[in-house]
């Protein structure tokens, strides 16, 4: 029948009793199993951990960098694996370490949740964020409900030609 139609006799059970045979085009067969292969993959995502390390006396440019892109990297879908390094007697102040610990936490509260709190291990304190996809979602939605109703970006400066206001820049911390 296989032969009649030009197509192959192809196995699939042969452990069954009676064993289970079906007559398809092998070359397609095959194709269309590499192609659902491919597809899985490029659908599966591989996540990362990736680290910052800070140190206990960071300027607060550098922190907001850091942190800006611990929190680009929570988008990205990765854990993030934070590091605060001591040196010499800073070992002496972990609550120092702590403390910026707990900023960058509250920093992303809305898109990451700790995975693994803060601890001292040897001269570093480590804590793990992951991304939780719940509270991105949830603030991805707001965003965009939020965008409906700002004004135009135009309409912000006044219409006499003088530039706007220049926003407050906010206060370095004091860790």
């Amino acid at each position: 029948m296989a032969r009649g139609l030009e197509l192959d006799l192809v196995e699939i059970a042969p452990m069954a009793s009676p064993p289970v045979c079906k007559i398809l085009d092998y070359g397609k067969y095959r194709y269309e199993l590499a192609q659902k292969d491919k597809e899985s993959r490029r659908k599966a995502m591989t996540i990362a951990i990736k680290e910052m390390k800070y140190r206990p006396k960071i300027g607060g440019g550098d922190f907001d960098t850091k942190t800006r892109k611990v929190g680009e990297f929570l988008s990205e879908g990765h854990k993030v694996k934070i590091t605060i390094m001591f040196r010499g007697r800073e070992v002496a102040h972990p609550e120092l370490g702590k403390r910026i610990l707990d900023r960058i936490a509250e920093v992303h509260a809305g898109t990451a949740k700790v995975e693994a709190m803060p601890k001292l291990d040897g001269k570093n304190m480590v804590m793990v964020l992951a991304p939780d996809k719940r509270l991105q979602a949830e603030k991805k939605k707001e965003g965009e409900e939020g965008h409906e109703d700002a004004p135009p970006a135009a309409s912000a400066a006044p219409s006499d030609g003088t530039p706007a206001p220049a926003a407050p820049a906010p206060a370095a911390p004091t860790a």
